[in-house]
């Protein structure tokens, strides 16, 4: 049996409201479709006009108005929804965790991952550094889906192997994301297969993909890859929904005809 899945895209605002609102109806299309798991992307409840921004509507774990809304749409939708990425409180003043959580088609809450890459980029008058607002998490994640393991990961983690190794082997890797337009350009598709490819597995990613109010140019191209590293489904820029199914034969089959997970000796 196949199972339906789809990544949302979004250009989020400074507005927790109006995400929220965006994030309803681009989820309820994808549950339309069939998808029977939703990711949407990182920092899909707020993109600030400042990196602090993001502080003043972090969250304790368990309660607020953003976990609500996930474990509310999920519980009404019956869907997995993975909640891209918001904002929690974290002990350090001035500092949040930006974190992953999943909702099980009962609206509870079954998985946690904190982003532990923090992206850092200067280039001319492009500069980012995440590391002033977010404390980095220390463990990796996986949950277990109807489909079998998801390992869990967020954008600039793309970039560290050994991180998608160290889930061991899954069914999916879902990629929450906000890439830059500059760095997405260069690497983001090249990446994003390459993780599917060394690990024989489905690669689902949900992008932010447009100007947002704060002059940030996010790349897009949500996508889902298969196991052999072919892009099954693409959004280029804009709001959006993109769809496809996990087939548990085809990447068994992969992994049987070449079988480099087997090979590994380190």
């Amino acid at each position: 049996m196949n199972h339906t899945v789809a990544a949302v895209q979004m250009i989020s605002s400074p507005s927790v409201d109006e995400n929220i609102a965006t994030a309803r109806r681009l989820v309820t299309q994808a549950a339309g479709e069939g998808a029977q798991l939703v990711l949407l992307p990182e920092y899909w409840a707020i993109m600030g006009l400042n990196d602090s921004d993001k502080v003043k509507v972090a969250e304790p774990l368990g309660s607020g108005p953003i976990q609500d809304f996930m474990s509310g749409l999920a519980r009404e939708l019956g869907i997995w929804l993975i909640g891209g990425t918001l904002p929690l409180a974290s002990d350090d003043a001035g500092k949040v965790i930006n974190t992953t959580l999943v909702y099980n088609l009962r609206g509870e809450h079954v998985g946690r991952y904190d982003k532990i890459h923090l992206f850092g980029f200067t280039k001319g008058t492009e500069s980012y550094n995440e590391s002033k607002t977010i404390v980095p998490g220390k463990h990796v994640g996986a949950f277990e889906a109807p489909f079998g393991e998801v390992g869990m990961s967020v954008c600039y983690d793309l970039r560290f192997p050994e991180l998608f190794r160290a889930l061991g082997p899954v069914s999916l890797i879902v990629v929450p994301a906000a890439f830059t337009y500059t760095t997405g350009m260069a690497h983001w598709e090249i990446l994003l297969r390459a993780r599917a490819i060394e690990n024989q597995c489905y690669v689902l990613a949900a992008a932010q993909g447009g100007t947002h109010p704060n002059g940030r140019r996010t790349w897009g191209h949500s996508m889902l890859i298969d196991p052999w590293g072919t892009v099954k489904s693409v959004l280029a820029e804009g709001e959006g929904v993109v769809a496809g199914e996990i087939d548990l034969g085809y990447m068994q089959g992969v992994r049987d005809s070449l079988p480099a997970l087997k090979h590994r000796t380190m």
